[in-house]
Parts: C-alpha cells; structure tokens; sequence
C-alpha cells in the first residue's frame, strides 16, 4: 500500500508505526506541515495516518494548513481510504466527521489504562487486547462521538479514547505509537504541559522512567494495525 502519514510537528514522529510499514513492505510518503509541505495527491493514498501535535484542532487562524488538512481527511474519508488518526488526529477526525472539538475537563499525560467499550471488544482490530489496558497519554483536547461513530473505548479522564466510523476510519486519542525516545523529545518541548497540575498529569520521571510498558504497545500497536489494514468488506 501507499501509506501517507501527515506530521504536524518535528518531535512526534510514526515512531513504532514506521517499524510496522517497513515490516509490511509498505511505501511511506511524509507531509510535513511544519515543514511547508504541500498535500499528496489524493489518487496516491491507500492508507492515511494523521498523528498529533500540541495544537487544537481549531487552530486554522494560526496553522492556516489546518484547513486544507480537514478538506483531504473528508476526501479520503468519503473516497473509502483507510484512515487511523492519533491524538490530534482522532479530534482531526472527529472535527471532520461533525463533531465538536474542545479542552477536557482535565489534561491527560502518563501511563493510564484504557478500557474497551462493548463495542470496541466487538472490533476485529482489537481482538488480541484485554478488556482494559495501560497506554500513553498527552492531551487537553477531547471531542464528541461523530454521527454515525462507534464509541470504542474510555478512560477515568477522558471518556471518548476512540471510535471508528463506517469500518475504514479509526481514531485514538491515546498513544501506542511512542517509544522511550519519543517521550523524551515530548517532555524537552512540551515542559508547559507538565507545569499543570491534575490527576492525571504524572511526572516526567514517570513517564519514561521505571519500566513502561513499550514492548507491549509495540505489540499492540503492530496488531492493530495488521488488523485494520484488511480489505473492507
């Protein structure tokens, strides 16, 4: 397939997901927003993945690419491209399918678990995953579920941690992108975040200190996709 990721900053990457499109023998193309990159041609897409970013997806006054974005995440989405959207890419999603993007009643950034709705333990792409499991997470924004959508999964701090919608779109809002390194560029840019105090904000030593779980999100993350790039039916 040719998989197209749209980055938004230089210091959130595909992380593992790249190591899953290598395995796979998939082709990888990059729009770099924060780069002046221009959109791909929309014939050339198999598969668009939309990572996160520490913006709002609101921010069209201030990233004015953030428009152009929304109009070729719609496209793919009614041409029947696959579409996985991460953290800002789920509310991406979301804002694109109708939904209202806006801060949560608290910030989430850590290790929390997420559990999977009757709907989500359903979902072929989360056949190997528990009921509940541990995942990263570093965001303010939430959204609400888009018509149409299937709300898949919840956390304590945030209700809304992923949907699909019509088999071919799937946003999370939490990570099981990120590798060590990866946290660690997010803490060295994102320091402001961490000043905020809540339940659900942990420490900068606990976020790449200790032993997280990073194999097995690997894993995870490896599967899921696996799972969600088989044909629609």
């Amino acid at each position: 397939m040719n998989v197209q990721c749209f980055q938004h900053v230089p210091f959130e990457s595909l992380g593992n997901i790249e190591e899953w499109i290598a395995l796979r023998k998939h082709r990888l193309r990059m729009t770099r927003f924060f780069a002046g990159d221009g959109l791909p041609k929309a014939d050339d897409v198999d598969f668009l993945i939309v990572m996160g970013g520490p913006m709002s997806a609101n921010d069209e006054a201030i990233h004015p690419w953030l428009a152009d974005e929304k109009k070729f995440i719609a496209s793919a989405i009614r041409r029947g491209v696959k579409v996985l959207g991460i953290c800002l890419g789920a509310q991406l999603i979301a804002s694109v399918l109708g939904a209202r993007v806006y801060p949560n009643a608290c910030r989430e950034i850590g290790w929390f678990p997420v559990r999977l709705t009757p709907a989500g333990r359903g979902a072929s792409f989360f056949d190997a995953f528990p009921d509940e499991f541990s995942v990263f997470h570093w965001h303010g924004d939430t959204f609400d579920l888009p018509p149409g959508a299937l709300h898949l999964a919840s956390s304590a701090g945030c209700r809304h941690q992923a949907f699909s919608y019509q088999s071919h779109v799937l946003a999370l809002q939490f990570h099981l992108d990120v590798r060590r390194d990866d946290i660690a560029a997010w803490i060295s840019n994102g320091a402001e975040d961490l000043k905020h105090n809540g339940p659900y904000i942990q420490p900068p030593a606990r976020l790449i200190g200790g032993d997280p779980p990073f194999e097995r999100i690997s894993s995870d993350m490896k599967s899921l996709l696996t799972a969600f790039e088989k044909p629609t039916p």
